[in-house]
């Protein structure tokens, strides 16, 4: 006799049959007293909710092994007791007064969860309203349609062909990236990717002094930790490089961040001269590199060396950070090691979203749905300057040209009291200091980081209006 039941595919059209219990028929008594005690204790637990329906006494008592009168007699003896109802036509549910049992848990003191701002802007998504639902579920099913057998089984830990290939083709079209399909390498985001890397290349990373903490936290936790190299208004200062014990350097030359601007052209040739010179590695973060609105566009860095460069992208901005699908386009001599490092299978992006980003993008999806975002994200950069403009004309927007985030400059020694304002007017965002590296030596500015990307159309004028109380209480910025 079992010890437990699940229901079977021979009485899965059978009402209640198509519920998956687990029953344990243990300690002492008959059979009846023990399922009784075990149906008490899915109640009591919670793990069965009120109005669940159980199983019909034939199904019950077929995939138990017992007698079908035992299980409707344990079932009678429960309802008279309370914990269940039967009525004709609706079967035997659990009782709807039926509550689980208050545990030592549930009796100590919970802290509540914080009360979630009004508004958001955060520079840390797109306007997750906007995804492509209709295209996407379209490239979905035709991607499912004619998806090879092997497709799902083990992943191969380079991803998937057919991304590959799209985005081989996409990267070269769109940023000027020089590549094939077998030297790209699929990851879960940039992020993934630099944990890779980071345990791969000797020394410690140079890193912007201004950047993503995690992405730090990540290089710290796999390599041999960070340095900061100093940013002003061309970028990086990359001529400060050879001073720096440093074997590879991270950077996000298309759209800094989050001080906003491309990294200067001489400059992307001056880092791509130290990486030969040193044997050094630049790791190109190509961040906001789809959206640009007042400027030409800033092709890869890579372009310029495949070799000495490695490519990093994702979805995460462009489309939805809930994807979780990124990408490496690497130098020939580190894709091996990076494999290595990988593992033998892919346990990071799902086959079904490589699948469908690669029809996505191979039919002009991707294209279309960033062609649409540039027009409303530029729409909405340009509400947030005239907004600012007339409400709070002192402050200096800076890092506008591209991206989905502003820099808003402060006096000295207000950003602190800015966030506070923020906080009671129900708006989240970030002050700059949150992105500056710990060792940096370049002086502190204070300013605030606006993700104008984040919020959905509807709460974008609510934020804004946030926004504007919020300056009215930071010294030296009255509207």
């Amino acid at each position: 006799m079992t010890d437990s039941w699940g229901t079977s595919a021979e009485t899965a059209d059978e009402p209640g049959a198509g519920t998956d219990l687990h029953l344990p028929l243990v300690g002492p008594g008959g059979i009846r007293v023990r399922l009784m005690r075990a149906l008490r204790e899915a109640i009591d637990s919670g793990r069965l909710a009120p109005d669940t329906r159980l199983p019909s006494h034939r199904v019950l008592a077929a995939d138990l092994g017992i007698a079908r009168n035992t299980v409707a007699d344990a079932y009678a003896e429960l309802v008279e007791e309370g914990w269940l109802t039967a009525r004709q036509g609706s079967g035997t549910r659990v009782a709807r007064r039926a509550r689980p049992l208050e545990t030592d848990r549930a009796r100590s003191p919970i802290r509540p969860e914080p009360r979630p701002p009004s508004y958001d802007l955060k520079p840390s998504s797109p306007d997750a309203a906007a995804f492509p639902r209709a295209p996407w579920l379209a490239s979905a099913r035709r991607a499912l349609a004619v998806a090879p057998n092997d497709a799902f089984g083990v992943g191969d830990p380079r991803g998937r062909i057919e991304l590959r290939r799209a985005l081989a083709e996409y990267l070269a079209r769109a940023r000027g990236v020089r590549t094939t399909p077998d030297r790209i390498v699929v990851c879960s985001g940039v992020a993934h990717g630099l944990g890779l890397l980071g345990g791969l290349t000797r020394g410690p990373v140079a890193v912007e002094s201004y950047g993503l903490a995690f992405h730090r936290d990540v290089l710290t936790r796999s390599g041999g930790g960070t340095v900061p190299l100093a940013v002003d208004g061309h970028g990086a200062r990359v001529g400060e490089l050879s001073a720096l014990d440093a074997g590879s350097v991270l950077l996000t030359p298309a759209h800094q961040f989050p001080t906003g601007g491309p990294l200067h052209r001489d400059r992307r040739s001056a880092v791509v001269d130290w990486a030969r010179s040193t044997g050094g590695v630049l790791l190109e973060d190509d961040y906001d590199g789809e959206f640009r609105y007042d400027r030409e566009p800033v092709g890869a860095v890579q372009g310029l060396d495949p070799e000495r460069v490695v490519y990093l992208g994702s979805v995460s901005k462009s489309l939805s950070p809930a994807l979780r699908v990124g990408w490496m386009v690497l130098p020939g001599w580190l894709l091996d090691d990076v494999l290595r490092a990988k593992g033998e299978r892919e346990t990071w992006s799902g086959v079904v979203d490589q699948l469908t980003l690669a029809d996505f993008v191979a039919r002009g999806s991707y294209d279309r749905h960033l062609r649409r975002m540039r027009r409303v994200y530029r729409r909405r950069r340009d509400r947030l300057t005239a907004t600012l403009a007339g409400r709070a004309p002192r402050v200096r927007v800076r890092g506008i040209a591209a991206g989905l985030h502003a820099v808003l400059d402060l006096p000295p020694g207000s950003e602190p009291v800015a966030l506070r304002a923020a906080r009671r007017h129900g708006l989240a965002l970030d002050g700059l200091g949150a992105y500056r590296h710990p060792d940096s030596g370049m002086p502190r500015r204070d300013g605030l980081v606006i993700g104008y990307g984040t919020p959905s159309e509807h709460a974008f004028s609510g934020a804004l209006e946030a926004l504007c109380l919020t300056l009215r209480g930071v010294a030296g910025h009255g509207g």
